[in-house]
Parts: C-alpha cells; structure tokens; sequence
C-alpha cells in the first residue's frame, strides 16, 4: 500500500479525523423525470428516475444555488453506534510466579467490557415515505440507526437490507411527506463532467464541494472485507470523514452516484481522488433489497484473470483483451458449457469483453436462470458457447476472484513431487497433480513477480507435469524461450507467463 494507501472506513468516528469516506447528494426540481415503482415490503416503494430531456447549458456565472436549495432537504446525517467489547490487555509479567505475586493471577482479572462507538455518516432519500439510500459500512453492524432530517427532527431507522460487495444499504424512516432525489443514468457520466457533493464531513453540518468527473470504470482497489464489485466513478470533489453515503450528482441534480472511499495517501484526508459507486449499480441493488430483502447475482463458475500482453503471446490471440479462464468450478455453469482452462472468453451476449473486471461484472448484475452466449477462444480458434447462470452461492468467492499472475522467471525456484501429504497440508482437492513450490530466492525475478511456496505448477506451456522431472523436462525443451505456466494455489488456479531475464 504505502504512498497508495487506499482507505475504506467502515464507521466514521465522532471523534476520529482520520477516517476517508463519501458524500452527500441532491438533486434540481426543475428536470423532467418520472416514477418507477419497485414492490416492496408491504407496499409499492415509487423511486423518481430522470426522463431523457436533453441536458440544457450550464451558466456557470449564474453558480448552482437554484440546484441545490430543493435538493438539500434530501441529504440527511446518519449517526450509528454499536456495542463492542474492550480487550484485556494481559500483563507480560503475568506468568512469572515471582511477579505474579504483585500483579496477581491473569484469570483474577476483570473481564473485557463492553463500550459503545458512535460514528457518522451521510444518506440519501430516494422515496417520500422514508427510504434512504447509503452506504453498508455507514451501517455495519449497527444496533443502533438514527437519521437527522434537515429540519432537525431525529427518527430511529431500521435496516431493509445491505450488500457489502458493491458497499450499499437501505435505510427505512418512520415518516412520509419527504423531500426525495431523482436518479439520474451513471452510464451518460463522462469524463470532464461538472459534479457537486452533498454530505455533512466532521459532523459539523451539510456542506457541498464541487469537482469534475475524473474517471469512470475505476476498479480493483480492494475494499476491505469480500472483494467488490467495483466500477467507481472518481471525481476530485472534497470527500471527507462522515461523507460516506452521501450523493454525487450532475448539474441537473440528478444523483449518479453513491460516494463511497477515498485515497488518501496515508493521511487519512481529502486528496482530491475520491470514488462513488454508480447510481446504476445501486439502484439494482435497491431494487433487490427491497423485492426480496437480498441480492442475487449471476454465477457461471469460472476463475478469471488479464489477459496480459506476453498471456495474448502466449495464447495466439489477436489482442490482450477478454478474460483469460485459470479455473472451472466442477458442475458449474462453465463447466457444463464446456470452459476448459486457458479458454479466453471475448464476447459476452454479442458486446466484447474488454478484461477480466468486465467480465465478471457483467456476469454478476445478470440475474440467475438467464442463458448467455460467449465467444471464445481455444487453441487460437474461435467458437461460440452458450450457458445458463446459476445463482452465486457466497461460498464459491475463491472460486470467482480473479487470480492474476505477473511474469516471474524460474530462476531461484526449487520445486519437489507433490505427494498427499503435501496435497492435504496445502488444503487442496484429492488427486492434484503437479509439483509444488518449495523455495523461492528472496532476491530472484520470481519473488518480486509473487511466485511463492506452497505454489502448485500443473502445466508448462499447456502440457501437463506430473513430478519434478517432467517439469524440469518441459523447461529444458523451451530453452530461452518464454513459459507458460499454470499455478493452483489454494485451491484456484491462474496461468502466469515466465519470461527469460
């Protein structure tokens, strides 16, 4: 991480001005929108989505008050606290018998207590009759949920659901007759485009900064716990602590987007590199939560990875696009299909898949029980497949994460024949084969590329290896040419292309 330390907080502090999160948004009257209603918990929940009326000027002169002032009733301060235990710190003397006596017997101690946290974060209200839209580490593991209104009333809230992969969850207030936001379309957002941030940062009130949109599709930064499904849009808008959850919007007042993480550099403030999850992607979860109370995705059982320059080499493909399959999950969608590894999948229902992140989000925000059609290449030939999603079962994260593998070289790499001993202390399934990693000089081009012990090496150059001389065989016969490996570590397999320094 170090200078590129990227910063998730999942509660903000009172007290703290360290955490890193999101913001606050709103939304103009004045646009042309219409009701979308989503059937909920008991009763119809009506969201007001943003018509296509063509964007009118931006008079920049004229500043965005008229923007903002319908909009502000419709960010609100979200105040949480938990119960979490102190931990007891043990005394190092503490065993010694001869300082035992002035410190007494460790189990004589008291017993951790239990203390409550606050922390402060920011909401969205999507619906008149109370439904607020945030972020789930505003929330995670709350037992206690209040919502300051802009007129300063304070309504206890209840949690409808959350999804901690795209870092969404749904609030529910007591109340009707509320000021609400209209969603706008994430996916018009460009580059350049005029963002304002509605939130309250410190607890010290509501407060709008503005920016531009600096990116869109920014992914792979790793938020804390699962791994997400990331498509951020970066904007360069102040976020700071008590943001999180809080809108990004146009200015049309349209919210595009739920503000969510920070990178901080380390220090734990605004550096103008801020991230919101796309309203799109957060309007799907919603209307999830609020259909059947949780999130289903597509899972079609595969472990991708890049396709990188030497990985298209090495594959004969045309371009380092697609998404390259390391692994099939067995009686998965894939496997049924007939994905083998090394498959490289490039087009998914007709529209190309430019990498791995696409790929797997795609999949993912289609529903289960829906049939795909993939082009894929094997051997450098193109074929067409067809499946049918399943629904993804949390357990098959290992299964779903794409495992990337840099370009290390052999050089200061031992390996041993893999026996069951070694199968089972590695956790890996009966009857892998391959040779297994035993040292990897620390100071080799292997080490600093992540090749690691324990790693298991299945295949050199698409050929099987099933003992220590098979492998050194296969590396002998490429002479100084680049290797294409396979590697199963933990169970999930990834290829990696080694090339001669």
């Amino acid at each position: 991480m170090n200078n590129r330390l990227f910063q998730i907080r999942r509660s903000v502090a009172v007290v703290s001005l360290a955490a890193a999160l999101v913001i606050g948004g709103a939304l103009a009257w004045t646009i042309s929108s219409s009701g979308h209603t989503v059937l909920g918990a008991g009763s119809p929940v009506t969201l007001r989505i943003a018509g296509n009326a063509p964007a009118g000027p931006v008079n920049l002169n004229e500043g965005f008050s008229s923007v903002l002032e319908p909009l502000l009733p419709a960010v609100v301060n979200i105040s949480t606290s938990k119960v979490v235990k102190s931990q007891r710190s043990e005394n190092p003397f503490s065993q010694d018998p001869f300082f035992r006596q002035f410190f007494g017997n460790p189990d004589d101690q008291p017993q951790p207590r239990e203390q409550r946290e606050h922390s402060l974060g920011s909401g969205v209200i999507v619906n008149p009759d109370g439904y607020i839209l945030t972020n789930n580490h505003v929330v995670d593991g709350a037992s206690d949920v209040q919502v300051t209104l802009s007129d300063k009333r304070q309504l206890k809230a209840k949690i409808v659901g959350t999804d901690p992969r795209t870092d969404i969850a749904v609030l529910k207030i007591p109340t009707s007759g509320l000021s609400t936001v209209t969603l706008g379309d994430s996916a018009k957002a460009k580059v350049g485009d005029i963002v304002l941030a509605i939130g309250d940062p410190f607890g010290i009130g509501e407060t709008v900064t503005m920016g531009i949109v600096s990116a869109t599709g920014r992914r792979d930064l790793r938020l804390e716990g699962p791994e997400g499904y990331e498509d951020f849009i970066q904007t360069d808008a102040s976020i700071n602590p008590g943001n999180s959850g809080g809108a990004l919007v146009n200015t049309r007042g349209e919210l595009i987007g739920i503000n969510t993480a920070i990178i901080s550099n380390g220090g734990g403030g605004n550096q103008g590199i801020g991230f919101a999850v796309p309203v799109n992607m957060a309007r799907t979860v919603m209307e999830q939560i609020l259909k059947s109370g949780k999130v289903t995705r597509g899972f079609l059982g595969v472990g991708i990875q890049e396709v990188t320059p030497d990985l298209a080499k090495a594959f004969n493909l045309p371009s380092a696009e697609g998404a390259l399959v390391g692994d099939v999950t067995p009686d998965s969608p894939g496997a049924k299909a007939g994905l083998q590894k090394g498959d490289v999948i490039t087009s998914l229902n007709g529209q190309k898949v430019s990498d791995y992140h696409d790929l797997r989000l795609r999949i993912s925000q289609t529903a289960p029980g829906t049939p795909i059609k993939m082009d894929v290449y094997r051997n450098g030939q193109k074929q067409q497949m067809t499946a049918t999603l399943a629904e993804f079962p949390e357990k098959a994260q290992a299964a779903e994460n794409s495992p990337q593998g840099e370009s290390p070289a052999l050089e200061g790499v031992q390996v041993e024949n893999l026996n069951s001993d070694v199968i089972q202390q590695l956790n890996l399934p009966s009857g892998t084969h391959g040779v297994v990693i035993t040292r990897v000089d620390p100071d080799s081009n292997a080490a600093e590329t992540g090749l690691q012990r324990g790693d298991v090496i299945q295949e050199v150059n698409r050929k099987p290896v099933n003992n220590a001389e098979q492998f050194r065989a296969a590396v002998r016969a490429a002479t100084n040419q680049p290797l294409l490996l396979l590697i199963n570590r933990g169970g999930s397999s990834s290829y990696v292309v080694i090339s001669p320094k």
